[in-house]
C-alpha cells in the first residue's frame, strides 16, 4: 500500500514514465508533465529520490535507479490497458451511455 500511496500522487507516475527514456533534467521534466507547478514537481522529485526510485547525475538531472526502472513493466502494462479503455471509451456513445 505504500508503493500505491506514492505512485498514486499527482504526477508521481508521469514522472517515471518519462525518465524511463533516460535522464533529464528539471526544467524539461516539467515541460513535458504539461507544465505543472514548480513545487509539485520538486516535491515528487523529492519524494520519488526518497524512496530509492529517482537519483541525479552528475550534471544534475534526475534518472530512474534499478528500482525505478524496474517499474517499466508495470507500467507498459498499465499502458497497453489504459489504450484499450481509451477505445472502449470512444466506441461508446456519450449521450446515452450506450455501445453504439
Amino acid at each position: 500500500m505504500a508503493a500505491m500511496d506514492l505512485l498514486g500522487r499527482r504526477w508521481a507516475l508521469r514522472i517515471v514514465w518519462e525518465l524511463r527514456g533516460g535522464p533529464l533534467g528539471a526544467r524539461a521534466l516539467q515541460a513535458r508533465c504539461d507544465q505543472m507547478s514548480s513545487s509539485v514537481l520538486y516535491e515528487r522529485l523529492d519524494e520519488l529520490t526518497a524512496a530509492g526510485l529517482l537519483t541525479r547525475d552528475g550534471a544534475g538531472a534526475y534518472l530512474l535507479t534499478d528500482l525505478g526502472a524496474a517499474l517499466a513493466p508495470a507500467l507498459e502494462s498499465l499502458d497497453s490497458w489504459a489504450r484499450r479503455w481509451a477505445g472502449v471509451l470512444q466506441e461508446t456513445d456519450p449521450t446515452s451511455g450506450a455501445r453504439s
